[in-house]
């Protein structure tokens, strides 16, 4: 696949190999998802504190607070002409690392599972997937879920969901 996913260290303490992790994480999406035939593709994950991530979720999204992950994807009007062999510019994927360290302990999980988990999450993002329906949520629960797997990453949304056939309405839908 010629994709290259560029992972910069801003701000947060981040575990040692966190950029190979959000590497195989972008790729591991990528690889389900992106078709080869749009030809070379690049993308940039920032590892962040939350202090930029709330900066950027203000400035951007209007919502005056941090979040886990963010997605800017970049539409073809807002690409630089670069010729015909240049990579196609996906987009930013931004993680903050208080959210995701305290989403992490929150959940029982290990902060480079959910940061694995997010940079999936934001990638799809990338891709023009969304979960702003159920149904939309639905298909993009499962390619995270599925390529998680395919990294030995247990399905972090089975807490959430009723067995088939069986409705649990105690519980609250995950966030969104």
């Amino acid at each position: 696949m010629a994709v290259d996913v560029v992972v910069s260290r801003e701000a947060g303490d981040w575990a040692e190999n966190a950029e190979w992790l959000c590497e195989r994480a972008a790729l591991s999406a990528l690889s389900v998802t992106y078709d080869e035939d749009e030809g070379p593709a690049e993308l940039s994950v920032v590892l962040a504190d939350d202090a930029l991530v709330h900066r950027l979720n203000r400035e951007y999204r209007g919502k005056d607070k941090p979040t886990n992950v963010l997605s800017f994807a970049l539409t073809e009007a807002e690409e630089p002409e670069l010729g015909e062999d240049a990579p196609v510019m996906l987009g930013d994927v931004i993680l903050a690392w208080e959210t995701v360290a305290r989403e992490a302990a929150e959940q029982g999980k290990t902060p480079s599972d959910h940061m694995t988990h997010l940079v999936v999450h934001g990638v799809l993002h990338l891709l023009g997937y969304d979960h702003e329906t159920d149904d939309e949520a639905e298909e993009m629960e499962q390619l995270e879920t599925d390529v998680l797997a395919t990294l030995g990453i247990a399905d972090p949304y089975a807490a959430t969901r009723s067995p088939p056939g069986e409705a649990n309405l105690d519980e609250q839908p995950p966030d969104r």
